[in-house]
Parts: structure tokens; sequence; C-alpha cells
């Protein structure tokens, strides 16, 4: 039986440059620990936190050299064929897959209506996620784009979503609830935001104080993008590991105000 319902984000990965480097600053971060990558999986590395799997990081394939580093969503499926044409019927594109990855399960990759890469996994062995919503592990995820036409009905026909829509004059944000729980959303970009941004799937990872993490981003060699601020979910940041691939870090205990509902 699937640990994950249908459309629950459920694993991140990392394709990074150097893989070695990727492991010192993710071990110096978060205090991860890591499982030996085997080289006909592509030296595919799991990342444990407290010794349960929270992410994993993996080096540019040479088929894929020159592409950028960044961090990669799943959503689960418990049929990843129905999923596929269920994208490719709504307007999105299937890149990828789906494929067998050994007795691990089944993935594909995907780019919705705006241009967001995601990816959907179907449990085998590798269920997904052991720890979340800790500090170390995974905290929540949005899809950010500019342009929200097609997206906004693209996910809930792949998904059972229920839609609530958030924010003010100022934010265009949806989350997506399961049974009742969110389990991420849509954030539209705002005005000014560089091109050299794109649509993309945003990764949140729990630490204890948002501030703290970021003095440790900048001492293991990454980037501030976006200093700490607070908000009604917590206090968060976005960051860039050495390598530049780009999350975000938050405190979902440090909160200040409320949610707006639009």
């Amino acid at each position: 039986m699937a640990v994950f319902p249908e459309g629950a984000p459920c694993w991140v990965d990392a394709m990074v440059p150097d893989l070695e480097a990727g492991k010192r600053f993710y071990g110096g971060l978060f205090g991860w620990t890591f499982e030996e990558g085997e080289a006909d999986y592509g030296y595919y590395t799991q990342a444990l936190h407290d010794g349960k799997r929270v992410a994993a990081l993996y080096p540019v394939p040479e088929e894929q050299s020159g592409m950028p580093p960044a961090w990669n969503l799943y959503f689960a499926s418990p049929d990843i064929e129905r999923t596929a044409e269920r994208i490719r019927t709504h307007g999105g594109e299937v890149m990828a897959g789906p494929m067998q990855v050994g007795g691990h399960g089944s993935m594909l990759m995907a780019r919705d209506p705006a241009g967001a890469v995601f990816g959907v996994w179907q449990a085998g062995a590798h269920q997904g996620f052991e720890k979340q919503y800790q500090p170390g592990s995974f905290g929540w995820t949005e899809i950010s784009v500019r342009e929200t036409k097609g997206v906004d009905s693209f996910y809930p026909a792949v998904y059972p979503f229920e839609v609530v829509p958030y924010g003010d004059e100022n934010t265009d944000f949806n989350v997506w609830q399961l049974e009742g729980k969110p389990v991420g959303g849509r954030f539209k970009l705002p005005e000014g935001t560089p091109d050299s941004v794109p649509p993309h799937a945003m990764v949140y990872f729990v630490v204890e104080d948002c501030d703290d993490a970021v003095g440790t981003v900048r001492r293991l060699g990454g980037a501030v993008r976006m200093d700490p601020q607070d908000s009604p979910y917590g206090r968060f940041a976005i960051v860039e590991d050495q390598q530049g691939a780009a999350f975000s870090v938050i405190d979902p205990r440090t909160t200040v105000g409320e949610p707006k509902v639009r």
C-alpha cells in the first residue's frame, strides 16, 4: 500500500555537477549523511537525516552536460501510465518516461503548460520520504510560474487537488489540498522577477532557525537570492548551493500574521 496519496509531494532530488561538493554542502547545512550511490544508477546518492531518507543527489549525466544544477520535485501516483495520459490530455508534456527504475519504482519527468518541470513517482521498494516536515527534511513546495493561464486548470485535472486561493493584491498564490490538508501550491512570480528565473518547482527544507541557516549557506559558499523574511507560514529565505541549485529554507514555527484567503 502506498505511503503517499495521489498528488502528494513524495520525493526530491538534485542534479549537481560535482557530487562530492554537493554532499559537503548539504551535509554541512542540514546534517545529512549519504548512502553510497551505485554506478548502475548513475551514482544516484540517497541523503539521510537521523538515518531516514529525505532526498537524493546525483551528478549531471554525461549526455546532459551543461544542464544547470536544480532541485526536482516528484508527485506520487498509483498508476503512472494514467497520470502520463492526464498530463498530455490537459496541456502538459511528458519529457521522459514513464520508465521502470529497477525494483525501486517508476518515474517520469514532465512540463506543465507554463513550462515548470516536475516529476511523477509510482512507488515500488522506494516509497519516498521517510521523514518530512521536520528540521533537515522536506517541508513545502510551490510551482512558481509567470503565467497562470492553463496551469490553474492543469494540476487539479491531473491530481485530485482541492484549490484554495490565498494572497492579496500583491500576491497570487493557490494552495493545493488533499483530504483537507495543504500539500503544496502554485505561486505566480511577481512583476520584476529577473528573466533568468524560469518557471520552476521551488523546494523548501525545514530548519530550526532561518537566519542561522542562511548564515551557514554563506559560510559553505552558497548564495542568498532572497533574504529571510517573515510570513504567515514561517520565516523563510531563498538560497542556492555553491553550485547554483536554488531552494528555500523555512522555520515554520516562526510565523507572522494570518494567511489571507482571496
